[in-house]
């Protein structure tokens, strides 16, 4: 339980370094040799990583949720290793200066290979897979009177989960 608990730790704190275009997040949750299959080859996962920040920037905001993490260990008594797939739904609002905003919705999981070193459970290989995608015209009315008053989300360091 404490294996599968510290893997998806791991998960969720990616999901984080996303949504808050933190480098160093994104980074602690992959080993430093490790791959990731966002195209149509393995990249090395901490260069990756420095680019998706920039990239994630282009949104005024992102949400990334997982669930079902559903982790299958090798039958040793010790597990180094473990085979991990989770559901995603990710969005992605875009702010157009002409007032046509859009969200993109992406509904898919991630196939990631989990190695434990010492203590420590990290992303070895990941290959997200996607099973659809959308587009939508969106508003955001953050003047509502139910919303006004909320703590707005950031990119790291201004987010308040940094403060």
């Amino acid at each position: 339980m404490a294996d599968e608990h510290a893997i998806g730790e791991i998960i969720h704190m990616h999901c984080r370094g996303v949504d808050r275009a933190d480098e160093a997040a994104l980074k602690i949750c992959y080993w430093p040799e490790a791959s990731v299959s966002y195209g149509a080859e393995p990249a090395p996962a901490h260069p990756f990583c420095e680019g998706l920040v920039e990239a994630i920037k282009g949104f005024a905001q992102t949400h990334h949720v997982v669930s079902n993490i559903l982790v299958t260990f090798p039958e040793e008594d010790s597990p180094a290793s473990a085979t991990v797939e989770s559901y995603l739904i990710a969005f992605h609002y875009l702010e157009n200066p002409d007032g046509d905003d859009s969200e993109m919705t992406y509904l898919g999981r991630y196939l990631d290979q989990f190695e434990k070193r010492g203590d420590d459970w990290k992303i070895i290989q990941r290959t997200p897979v996607m099973s659809w995608s959308q587009n939508a015209a969106t508003t955001h009315d953050d003047q509502h009177p139910a919303l006004a008053a909320l703590t707005r989300a950031g990119r790291y360091p201004d987010d308040p989960v940094y403060g």
